[in-house]
Protein backbone atom coordinates (compact mmCIF):
# COMPACT_ATOMS: atom_id res chain seq x y z
CA UNK A 1 0.00 0.00 0.00
CA UNK A 2 2.96 2.32 0.56
CA UNK A 3 2.97 3.90 -2.91
CA UNK A 4 -0.76 4.57 -2.82
CA UNK A 5 -1.14 6.31 0.53
CA UNK A 6 -2.80 9.70 0.13
CA UNK A 7 -3.53 10.52 3.77
CA UNK A 8 -3.01 9.46 7.38
CA UNK A 9 -6.04 10.30 9.51
CA UNK A 10 -5.75 10.46 13.28
CA UNK A 11 -7.96 10.29 16.33
CA UNK A 12 -6.62 12.62 19.03
CA UNK A 13 -7.27 11.54 22.63
CA UNK A 14 -5.57 8.22 23.37
CA UNK A 15 -3.53 8.48 20.17
CA UNK A 16 -1.60 11.76 20.12
CA UNK A 17 -2.18 12.10 23.86
CA UNK A 18 -2.26 9.63 26.70
CA UNK A 19 -5.62 7.93 27.08
CA UNK A 20 -8.28 9.43 29.34
CA UNK A 21 -9.07 5.82 30.26
CA UNK A 22 -5.89 5.81 32.35
CA UNK A 23 -7.17 8.84 34.26
CA UNK A 24 -10.58 7.15 34.63
CA UNK A 25 -8.93 4.09 36.21
CA UNK A 26 -6.91 6.23 38.64
CA UNK A 27 -10.09 8.05 39.68
CA UNK A 28 -11.90 4.73 40.18
CA UNK A 29 -9.08 3.32 42.31
CA UNK A 30 -8.96 6.45 44.47
CA UNK A 31 -12.69 6.30 45.15
CA UNK A 32 -13.14 2.56 45.50
CA UNK A 33 -15.16 2.21 42.30
CA UNK A 34 -15.02 -0.93 40.16
CA UNK A 35 -12.35 -0.75 37.47
CA UNK A 36 -13.74 0.56 34.15
CA UNK A 37 -16.97 1.66 35.84
CA UNK A 38 -16.87 5.02 34.02
CA UNK A 39 -16.44 3.36 30.64
CA UNK A 40 -19.33 1.09 31.55
CA UNK A 41 -21.59 4.08 32.20
CA UNK A 42 -20.62 5.55 28.83
CA UNK A 43 -21.37 2.24 27.10
CA UNK A 44 -25.03 2.09 28.17
CA UNK A 45 -27.22 3.62 25.44
CA UNK A 46 -24.01 4.74 23.74
CA UNK A 47 -25.74 6.74 21.01
CA UNK A 48 -28.08 8.72 23.26
CA UNK A 49 -26.53 8.90 26.74
CA UNK A 50 -25.05 11.95 28.46
CA UNK A 51 -21.63 11.38 26.93
CA UNK A 52 -23.02 11.16 23.39
CA UNK A 53 -25.08 14.31 23.91
CA UNK A 54 -22.09 16.24 25.26
CA UNK A 55 -19.85 15.26 22.34
CA UNK A 56 -22.49 16.61 19.95
CA UNK A 57 -23.02 19.81 21.99
CA UNK A 58 -26.62 18.81 22.74
CA UNK A 59 -26.14 19.48 26.46
CA UNK A 60 -24.03 21.91 28.45
CA UNK A 61 -21.32 20.87 30.90
CA UNK A 62 -23.72 21.69 33.75
CA UNK A 63 -26.45 19.49 32.27
CA UNK A 64 -23.92 16.72 31.66
CA UNK A 65 -22.88 16.85 35.32
CA UNK A 66 -26.36 15.85 36.49
CA UNK A 67 -27.22 13.50 33.61
CA UNK A 68 -24.03 11.50 34.08
CA UNK A 69 -24.57 11.31 37.83
CA UNK A 70 -28.03 9.81 37.29
CA UNK A 71 -26.71 7.29 34.78
CA UNK A 72 -23.95 6.26 37.19
CA UNK A 73 -26.40 5.94 40.09
CA UNK A 74 -28.55 3.62 37.95
CA UNK A 75 -25.49 1.33 37.82
CA UNK A 76 -24.87 1.51 41.55
CA UNK A 77 -22.46 4.39 42.20
CA UNK A 78 -22.85 8.16 42.32
CA UNK A 79 -20.25 9.92 40.14
CA UNK A 80 -20.62 13.62 39.28
CA UNK A 81 -20.22 14.34 35.60
CA UNK A 82 -18.03 17.35 36.40
CA UNK A 83 -15.44 14.99 37.87
CA UNK A 84 -15.28 13.12 34.56
CA UNK A 85 -14.79 16.32 32.58
CA UNK A 86 -11.72 17.05 34.67
CA UNK A 87 -10.16 13.75 33.56
CA UNK A 88 -10.43 14.21 29.80
CA UNK A 89 -7.25 16.08 28.95
CA UNK A 90 -4.29 13.77 28.38
CA UNK A 91 -0.57 14.47 27.99
CA UNK A 92 0.96 14.84 24.54
CA UNK A 93 3.08 11.95 23.30
CA UNK A 94 6.16 13.67 21.73
CA UNK A 95 7.25 10.64 19.68
CA UNK A 96 3.80 10.34 18.17
CA UNK A 97 3.74 14.08 17.39
CA UNK A 98 7.07 13.61 15.59
CA UNK A 99 5.55 10.71 13.61
CA UNK A 100 2.66 12.97 12.66
CA UNK A 101 5.12 15.57 11.36
CA UNK A 102 6.94 12.95 9.30
CA UNK A 103 3.64 11.76 7.83
CA UNK A 104 2.71 15.35 7.01
CA UNK A 105 5.95 15.75 5.08
CA UNK A 106 4.82 12.93 2.77
CA UNK A 107 1.00 13.01 2.53
CA UNK A 108 -2.07 14.85 3.78
CA UNK A 109 -2.97 14.48 7.45
CA UNK A 110 -6.36 14.89 9.10
CA UNK A 111 -7.84 14.57 12.59
CA UNK A 112 -11.29 13.33 13.58
CA UNK A 113 -11.93 13.85 17.27
CA UNK A 114 -14.95 13.18 19.44
CA UNK A 115 -14.63 16.03 21.90
CA UNK A 116 -16.79 18.11 24.19
CA UNK A 117 -17.34 21.86 24.47
CA UNK A 118 -15.48 22.06 27.78
CA UNK A 119 -12.08 23.36 28.86
CA UNK A 120 -9.75 25.36 26.64
CA UNK A 121 -9.67 24.54 22.92
CA UNK A 122 -10.34 21.33 21.05
CA UNK A 123 -8.11 19.40 23.46
CA UNK A 124 -10.40 20.21 26.41
CA UNK A 125 -7.45 21.38 28.52
CA UNK A 126 -7.78 23.03 31.90
CA UNK A 127 -4.33 24.64 31.73
CA UNK A 128 -3.55 27.54 29.36
CA UNK A 129 0.02 26.41 28.73
CA UNK A 130 -0.94 22.86 27.85
CA UNK A 131 -3.81 24.13 25.73
CA UNK A 132 -1.32 26.19 23.74
CA UNK A 133 0.94 23.18 23.14
CA UNK A 134 -1.99 21.12 21.92
CA UNK A 135 -3.19 23.92 19.64
CA UNK A 136 0.23 23.80 17.94
CA UNK A 137 -0.32 20.10 17.21
CA UNK A 138 -3.81 20.75 15.89
CA UNK A 139 -2.23 23.33 13.59
CA UNK A 140 -0.28 20.55 11.85
CA UNK A 141 -3.40 18.97 10.38
CA UNK A 142 -4.59 19.80 6.87
CA UNK A 143 -8.16 19.22 8.02
CA UNK A 144 -9.73 18.74 11.44
CA UNK A 145 -13.23 17.60 12.36
CA UNK A 146 -14.56 18.04 15.92
CA UNK A 147 -17.76 16.25 16.92
CA UNK A 148 -18.74 19.11 19.23
CA UNK A 149 -18.73 21.56 16.31
CA UNK A 150 -20.15 19.27 13.65
CA UNK A 151 -22.94 17.81 15.76
CA UNK A 152 -22.20 14.20 14.74
CA UNK A 153 -19.64 11.87 16.27
CA UNK A 154 -17.72 8.70 15.54
CA UNK A 155 -18.65 5.99 14.70
CA UNK A 156 -21.19 7.73 12.41
CA UNK A 157 -19.89 6.84 8.91
CA UNK A 158 -20.64 10.36 7.68
CA UNK A 159 -17.81 11.84 9.71
CA UNK A 160 -15.21 9.70 7.91
CA UNK A 161 -16.70 10.46 4.51
CA UNK A 162 -16.60 14.18 5.29
CA UNK A 163 -12.91 13.95 6.17
CA UNK A 164 -12.08 12.15 2.92
CA UNK A 165 -14.05 14.76 1.01
CA UNK A 166 -12.26 17.61 2.79
CA UNK A 167 -8.85 16.08 2.09
CA UNK A 168 -9.89 15.08 -1.44
CA UNK A 169 -8.65 11.52 -0.99
CA UNK A 170 -9.94 8.01 -1.63
CA UNK A 171 -10.68 6.10 1.61
CA UNK A 172 -8.91 3.08 0.13
CA UNK A 173 -5.72 5.11 0.12
CA UNK A 174 -5.92 6.23 3.75
CA UNK A 175 -4.58 4.96 7.06
CA UNK A 176 -6.75 5.65 10.10
CA UNK A 177 -5.68 5.39 13.76
CA UNK A 178 -8.00 5.26 16.78
CA UNK A 179 -7.87 3.76 20.26
CA UNK A 180 -11.47 2.50 20.09
CA UNK A 181 -12.36 -0.51 17.98
CA UNK A 182 -15.93 0.70 17.47
CA UNK A 183 -14.56 3.82 15.77
CA UNK A 184 -12.35 1.80 13.44
CA UNK A 185 -15.14 -0.34 11.97
CA UNK A 186 -16.72 2.31 9.69
CA UNK A 187 -13.29 3.41 8.46
CA UNK A 188 -12.36 -0.19 7.67
CA UNK A 189 -15.71 -0.72 5.90
CA UNK A 190 -14.88 2.25 3.64
CA UNK A 191 -11.60 0.59 2.71
CA UNK A 192 -9.18 2.39 5.00
CA UNK A 193 -6.21 0.61 6.54
CA UNK A 194 -6.95 0.83 10.26
CA UNK A 195 -4.70 0.72 13.31
CA UNK A 196 -6.10 0.17 16.79
CA UNK A 197 -3.88 2.08 19.19
CA UNK A 198 -3.07 0.16 22.37
CA UNK A 199 0.06 2.05 23.40
CA UNK A 200 2.71 4.37 22.01
CA UNK A 201 5.27 1.78 20.93
CA UNK A 202 2.68 -0.38 19.20
CA UNK A 203 1.21 2.65 17.42
CA UNK A 204 4.58 3.64 15.98
CA UNK A 205 5.47 0.10 14.99
CA UNK A 206 2.14 -0.57 13.27
CA UNK A 207 2.14 2.80 11.49
CA UNK A 208 5.66 2.21 10.18
CA UNK A 209 4.57 -1.24 8.95
CA UNK A 210 1.46 0.14 7.26
CA UNK A 211 3.29 2.98 5.51
CA UNK A 212 6.81 1.68 5.02
CA UNK A 213 8.11 5.02 6.35
CA UNK A 214 10.64 5.56 9.13
CA UNK A 215 8.73 7.52 11.73
CA UNK A 216 11.10 7.28 14.70
CA UNK A 217 14.84 7.70 15.16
Amino acid sequence: MTDNIQAVIWDFGGVLTSSPFEAFNRYEAERGLPKDFIRGVNAVNGDTNAWAKLEQSKVTAEEFDELFRKEAEALGHSVPGKDILGLLSGDLRPRVVEALKRCKAKVKVGCITNNAPVGKGAGMQADEGRAGEIEKVFGLFDEMIESSKLGIRKPDPRIYALMCEALDVDPKNCVYLDDLGINLKPARAMGMTTIKVLNEDQLLSDLEAATGWMLTD
